[in-house]
């Protein structure tokens, strides 16, 4: 068997040529209530060291950070960091310097959902690729819109068995209804094998009552009878590390 450790076998990150698909993490926080018991020029030192840690991870090329609060929409969670980067190490990294922020002995991760970018064959426009040569569905943009919704998803192993003409009908419709909404804008990714779900899906709107209305509406569509799971879902309020730090104490 081949060491793992092995100089031979361990590829130096900073030769790896860039992907063409892009790593995505969407974590959850909660602040355990004894934090807020501490003194508040130490919780202000907290909050100003896990900023500084997201500023560096903002400065960097090809990644892209994203910063949520959830006080006021679940009970189970105070913050969300949207992560994007070409390099799974750039997760890596960031998780591990927040473990060892003062902040990060208070906090706990009770949701976490890890995907990648991918091509949808189901989407019939074409796209020109971007300067970069990727597919624009391969490069995720984040727009500056007010609220996020984002929920894991599941299909049944029937969907798959399908042809792809019969699953490219079935949603078509599916994407019709989503394009009665236009204010609500659809970043899909694929976890096949990655992580627990399927899919996570990230809704981007200024509009709440939009995205529910297009919610209730597609469960009329036909595809979404091939529905095994799409819960929890997470509405988070985009705010910036500062804002959204304030508000959990």
């Amino acid at each position: 068997m081949t060491d793992l450790a092995s100089p031979l076998t361990v590829r130096d990150a900073t030769t790896t040529p860039p992907t063409a698909r892009q790593h995505i993490r969407f974590a959850f926080y909660r602040v355990r209530p004894e934090w807020r018991l501490r003194d508040a020029t130490l919780r202000a030192a907290d909050r100003a060291e896990v900023v500084a840690l997201v500023a560096d991870f903002e400065r960097r090329d090809n990644v892209l950070v994203r910063t949520y609060s959830l006080v006021g929409t679940r009970g189970d969670a105070d913050l969300m960091v949207w992560m994007i980067s070409d390099r799974i190490e750039d997760l890596h990294e960031f998780s591990s310097r927040l473990n060892r922020t003062a902040l990060g002995a208070f906090l706990e991760s009770p949701y976490s959902y890890f995907a990648m970018t991918k091509q949808s064959m189901y989407v019939e426009k074409h796209e020109h690729p971007n300067q970069e040569g990727r597919s624009n569905r391969l490069v995720i943009a984040p727009t500056n819109r007010r609220y996020l919704f984002v929920y894991p998803f599941v299909k049944t192993r029937a969907w798959y068995r399908l042809s792809s003409e019969e699953r490219q009908r079935q949603m078509s419709e599916h994407i019709a209804m989503g394009h009665r909404y236009p204010g609500v804008k659809i970043n899909t990714t694929y976890s096949f094998g990655l992580d627990d779900q399927e899919f996570v899906v990230a809704f981007e709107s200024d509009s709440v009552a939009d995205f529910l209305d297009l919610v209730h509406e597609m469960r009329g569509s036909e595809a979404s009878t091939h529905t095994v799971r799409d819960v929890p879902s997470f509405t988070c309020m985009l705010m910036t590390p500062e804002e959204a730090l304030a508000a959990i104490g």
